[in-house]
């Protein structure tokens, strides 16, 4: 069995790689070694490039799409530009990569009638539910509107209940949640996952669509400043920098260890299906960002300090945490880590390597220049 991982060289794909390449599987790996997610490094870890095929290009391309789906049977596709903020202004980019990459994949396939994919995963995001679901106490479950500006300006950061007005509380949310993504990554997020569900009735592929939450761990970019704001954090209380907090410092995530969610995507190459689901990925815990900045800066001693800044970007969401029933049922998927020891071993990981901070400051530039950054000095 040979599984194709597009953008196999990064963060969740080595980390696939190595387990399919451990319970026996073929890899294949194509990406195109994107700088601002490998900088210099334009090559697999040392540990994987002697087992696995790859193809360098890009997923958009159809002559490196059609070289590296040769002799393969499923395939993960992980390839995509990941930054929620950076999609607001480099639409033109995260088009071209998160939907025309994905629309080549299924041309190829709707033109070769005698491929030999039998199971497609793509990487969904937990972006595509904008705010998510909340509690409210007079209209129940409810699906906020992405938050206004002034609201926030004025430091009004819950969303209020879309149906009376009122303030509601954050829970769960399922994947039968209305999608209502707030950036323009969740809406190609939203479209790549619709899209592998119609071909996959369409082409009679058995197919996994998983939302992944605030995926983090060993192996996480640190010079990219879109992939997560652990390896923002873990940067600059490494040098004693000053850490802004934006919004009040609660708004909250779930972040789901990296291991858990290879687990979850080899099991959907395992499980025995013959339709097409959607699946939320994620980690039973909810963490505010504000406990974060405070349990980085405890473990590497810092001397930085925490300013909750009031700041926000267009785009953040307010609180995320994924309901994982469906993923228990259809996956036999449980999170095994929980994120106090998870964080640790990702910041003992990190300190081997030289904190960056240059590109983390130019993002902030960018979008404050664009009008995409709000409040802060």
């Amino acid at each position: 069995m040979t599984t194709l991982i597009t953008g196999g060289a990064g963060f969740i794909g080595t980390h696939l790689a190595r387990l399919l390449l451990a319970t026996g599987r073929r890899v294949t790996i194509i990406d195109n070694f994107l700088p601002q997610v490998h900088a210099a490094e334009q090559r697999l870890p040392a540990d994987l490039a002697p087992h696995v095929r790859l193809v360098t290009g890009d997923v958009a391309d159809p002559s490196a799409m059609s070289s590296a789906l040769q002799g393969v049977d499923s395939v993960v596709h992980l390839a995509a530009e990941t930054g929620t903020g950076q999609s607001m202004y480099e639409v033109a980019r995260y088009q071209r990569t998160n939907l025309g990459g994905t629309a080549m994949l299924y041309e190829l396939l709707v033109k070769n009638p005698h491929h030999t994919i039998e199971r497609i995963v793509v990487a969904s995001s937990r972006a595509i539910y904008g705010e998510g679901a909340y509690l409210c106490p007079n209209d129940g479950a409810v699906y906020p509107p992405s938050r206004s500006v002034e609201d926030k300006m004025a430091g009004r950061f819950d969303p209020l209940c879309s149906a009376c007005g009122q303030g509601c509380e954050s829970i769960p949310t399922p994947e039968s949640a209305p999608l209502r993504p707030s950036s323009f990554y969740g809406l190609t997020k939203q479209v790549q996952e619709q899209a592998a569900m119609m071909f996959g009735q369409v082409l009679g592929i058995p197919s996994f669509a998983l939302r992944y939450q605030n995926v983090y761990g060993p192996g996480q970019s640190l010079k990219n400043p879109y992939t997560g704001i652990l390896g923002i954090f873990c940067n600059l209380a490494r040098v004693g920098c000053k850490m802004e907090i934006f919004e009040d410092g609660m708004e909250s995530r779930d972040f789901v260890y990296v291991d858990d969610v290879v687990c979850a995507t080899a099991k959907c190459l395992e499980v025995e299906s013959t339709g097409c689901h959607i699946v939320n990925v994620g980690s039973n815990e909810r963490t505010t960002v504000g406990h974060l900045a405070a349990q980085i800066k405890t473990f590497y001693q810092s001397s930085s300090t925490l300013e909750v800044t009031g700041a926000f970007r267009d785009g953040d969401i307010r609180h995320g945490l994924a309901d994982l029933e469906r993923a228990k049922t259809l996956l036999g998927y449980e999170p095994l880590w929980r994120f106090d020891e998870g964080l640790r071993q990702f910041l003992k990981w990190a300190d081997r390597y030289e904190p960056q901070l240059e590109a983390y400051q130019r993002s902030l530039k960018e979008m404050a220049e664009k009008g995409l950054l709000h409040g802060r000095n």
